[in-house]
């Protein structure tokens, strides 16, 4: 196989099965699934009634160092370890999230894999897909309506404007929306008022459709969503807006799985996508419990690095979903460990077992939080570049298997599946291991014990500081019956702690948590630490300036 080509034009070039034979492959019939063209559908949510009883298959984790310019391919190793178990007979399903438009048009890039270990089709995955992008930011801005016509119409609720804590969003990077003032031009116009919006992959109602078990559920979390404060400090929820039937109809199509496959034709479920350095950052619990009843096993990946995607995918999703994970794949690149160990992107290419030796911490940090922490079985797969060195290769795996924990080298983005089997075969070794699947913190714990827990265990953080606003509102939330609700930290993604500059294993530092707000809908604190904001903005030269289209409406630059 070549290697020389760009993502679209491999995925491009690749001859796609009818989606229906992906869905018989597992066992849905033609009634189980809704056609959106020949190579998407979603799959009706009521499958999972008749499968109430078949027993779930093995769930793989896919996590990763602390990501870094230099890149580390945590989509396309979870893409070709599904390839790769196919490859060896297993019947396994893949479930990832769905890319925002913010990324994709921005910096990061889509969220398809990369090279030879890619979904498709790729261009409908990274841009509108099934609407599902649309349908969560139309059914959060309806209830954005919804409480400021009823300010407008006389306020019978006494809400306080000063004290909304409901925004607006779009699925875009655009730091201009960040701070708005609404409302001007007059009295017809509403009530004028300070306001801004999030990237909709940040929304609640992300959020929400991602932890609902059912519509019922999805419903329920809506009403339960606190959209501001009263002058006397009650909240305010959809509820009382009346506005959870509507929303709820805006997302009865969104909250069913998509299905699509890979390269080599593993299905694959796409569904939501929240961020997950300022949200939870899994894909939903409906799409994975569906995977589990038609997989024998089931690759995931959660977002960013083990601190982040990871322990939210554990400490939040697992909980409420009863997931207990198999094993976990911590993947990583010599390129990023060294650029953890100080060296400059333009020097990456050139051996240096020096800094890859003084990165290396990052890493074991990682395995540590997976196997001591979570006490579950895990992998490292390095994820194969050209200028790798068998010196470096060989430092890692040794430096590894001194903690007790093997390295299988990961080379699917050229060679597809034939370059994960070796990671494969290791994965299903560790699937027979027992394991002792414990969460960070339990239910009983206090707000700040919770994210102390988290700061102290995972982050290797000597402690917490809380502002004075972060303290006044724990004691609110509290004292409105949402202690027992897991935390989910809003941090950056490229340090271990709250400063972005800390790379590799930093110590003696302390996370400061700067705000927090309940999420009453999707049942989780969010606490913001350091200057983590969730609407981001553009670099300087947009990947969108690089994406175009021909007169035969084929899309070229999206990677």
């Amino acid at each position: 196989m070549s290697a020389y080509k760009s993502d679209i034009e491999i995925a491009q070039s690749t001859k796609m099965l009818p989606i229906t034979e992906i869905a018989s492959k597992i066992g849905l019939s033609d009634d189980d699934i809704e056609l959106y063209g020949k190579y998407k559908a979603k799959v009706d949510y009521n499958i999972l009634k008749a499968k109430k009883d078949t027993p779930d298959g093995k769930l793989i984790l896919v996590t990763a160092i602390n990501p870094t310019p230099a890149g580390e391919g945590k989509t396309t190793v979870t893409v070709g370890l599904g390839d790769a178990l196919n490859k060896i007979g297993k019947k396994v399903v893949i479930a990832l999230r769905e890319p925002s438009l913010g990324p994709v048009f921005g910096v990061k890039g889509g969220a398809a894999g990369g090279g030879y270990a890619q979904v498709v089709p790729m261009e409908d995955i990274n841009l509108h897909f099934t609407g599902d992008m649309h349908a969560i930011g139309a059914a959060n801005n309806l209830l954005a309506a919804m409480l400021d016509n009823h300010i407008q119409q006389g306020n019978e609720l006494g809400i306080d404007v000063r004290n909304i804590t409901w925004k607006r969003c779009v699925d875009m990077n655009d730091r201009q929306l960040r701070q708005i003032v609404n409302g001007l031009g007059g009295k017809a116009n509403g009530v004028p008022r300070e306001d801004g919006y999030d990237i909709t992959v940040a929304s609640e109602i992300m959020a929400i459709l991602c932890l609902s078990s059912d519509i019922i559920d999805l419903k329920n979390r809506i009403k339960s969503i606190i959209v501001g404060y009263t002058r006397d400090m009650k909240p305010v929820t959809a509820g009382d807006l009346k506005a959870e039937g509507a929303m709820t109809a805006l997302l009865k199509d969104a909250l069913k799985p998509n299905l699509v496959q890979t390269l080599e034709h593993t299905p694959a479920f796409i569904h939501g996508g929240p961020f997950a350095n300022i949200a939870h950052g899994c894909n939903s619990i409906m799409a994975t419990r569906t995977a589990l009843k038609f997989g024998d096993y089931v690759v995931t990946e959660a977002g960013f690095g083990g601190d982040l995607g990871a322990e939210k995918f554990l400490d939040i999703k697992c909980r409420f979903a009863g997931f207990n994970p198999s094993a976990v794949v911590v993947v990583a690149t010599v390129r990023a460990l060294k650029s953890h160990g100080g060296v400059k992107k333009d020097e990456l290419g050139n051996e240096n077992l020096v800094a890859l030796e003084k990165g290396l911490p990052n890493l074991y940090k990682h395995i540590e939080n997976m196997t001591q922490n979570y006490k579950l079985p895990c992998v490292v797969a390095i994820n194969r570049f050209p200028t790798d060195t068998e010196a470096e290769l060989k430092l890692v795996e040794d430096k590894c298997k001194e903690l007790g924990v093997n390295v299988a080298l990961c080379e699917v983005w050229g060679k597809g599946s034939e370059g994960g089997i070796k990671l494969a075969q290791e994965v299903v070794r560790l699937c027979q291991e027992p394991n002792d699947f414990t969460f960070a913190y339990p239910d009983d714990y206090s707000i700040a014990e919770k994210i102390n827990a988290v700061a102290t265990k995972i982050y290797g953080a000597d402690g917490v500081d809380f502002t004075p606003q972060a303290k006044k509102e724990i004691a609110t939330i509290e004292g409105l019956g949402f202690k027992n609700c897991p935390v989910c930290i809003a941090k950056t993604q490229y340090s271990l702690s709250d400063d972005q500059t800390l790379l590799g294993r930093p110590s003696g530092f302390r996370i400061t948590v700067r705000s927090v707000k309940v999420s009453a809908g999707a049942r989780f604190v969010v606490c913001l630490t350091g200057s983590i904001m969730t609407m981001p903005g553009l670099p300087k030269v947009p990947a969108a300036e690089k994406i175009d289209v021909d007169e035969n409406g084929v899309i070229s630059g999206l990677f």
